[in-house]
């Protein structure tokens, strides 16, 4: 019976080791990652700005930031982390820093206004738009909450969501999304590893524990030592 709890202990043990390699490996690739989402970080050199008191700024102005700040954790729904967001390393290189500079992009062109202009008047739906110059504002308005076939909205949605705010959105949204699978994988490698850890002691105690029921064992098995009374002298 003994021996069958020490190879049990052994096989945990063994199964243990082999978690802890899981977990240096997979601390290995989200070093990798980590370095090289580091680089790409500074290669971009995007750094948000703060104030002298370490706050969060936008063109200056502290209200400029809450409304990103609303943006993204009110209506997008993503709560920004303060332990990743650092005002001695302005660095975008985290999630909520990507996430935020992400907001920013689609808080100004959600907010701003664009210029179209008609060369001849333009009827649409029973309401005649005249050659002119008008300020569209984007009014909140994403990509897809603009009539295209709109006279003026059409043009505006070309103009406010451009190409170029698109891509800056993707690549940021990417960048954030790599940021938070990398620290679910660090997560993932401090598991594996303490798990592994775990199954180790476990084995070496039932190990232990065999050894030490077996000893136990040994000595109530031996004989009783025999004593023989002598006559007492007078």
């Amino acid at each position: 019976m003994n021996a069958r709890v020490k190879v049990l202990g052994i096989v945990l043990a063994v199964i243990g080791l082999g978690f802890i390699g899981v977990g240096a490996f997979a601390y290995t690739q989200v070093a990798a990652g980590q370095n090289s989402l580091q680089k790409f970080s500074e290669a971009q050199n995007v750094e948000l700005s703060y104030n002298e008191d370490g706050v969060l700024v936008d063109r200056g102005e502290v209200a400029g930031a809450e409304g990103i700040v609303s943006l993204v954790e009110d209506d997008w729904g993503y709560q920004l982390k303060a332990s990743e967001m650092d005002p001695n390393d302005p660095l975008v290189n985290t999630g909520s820093e990507y996430m935020y500079q992400m907001g920013l992009i689609a808080y100004h062109t959600l907010n701003g206004t664009t210029t179209v202009v008609l060369d001849e008047d333009v009827e649409y739906n029973g309401e005649t738009f005249e050659a002119g110059t008008y300020e569209v504002a984007t009014d909140g308005r994403y990509w897809a909450d603009f009539d295209r076939m709109h006279p003026l909205e059409g043009p505006a949605r070309a103009e406010a969501w451009t190409g170029v705010a698109h891509a800056l959105m993707g690549e940021l949204g990417v960048g954030s999304v790599t940021a938070n699978v990398l620290t679910m994988g660090l997560g993932v490698a401090a598991i594996a590893t303490g798990l592994g850890f775990t199954l180790i002691l476990a084995g070496l105690g039932i190990i232990w524990a065999a050894a030490g029921d077996k000893k136990d064992g040994a000595l109530k098995q031996a004989p009783a030592i025999e004593t023989i009374d002598e006559p007492v002298k007078a």
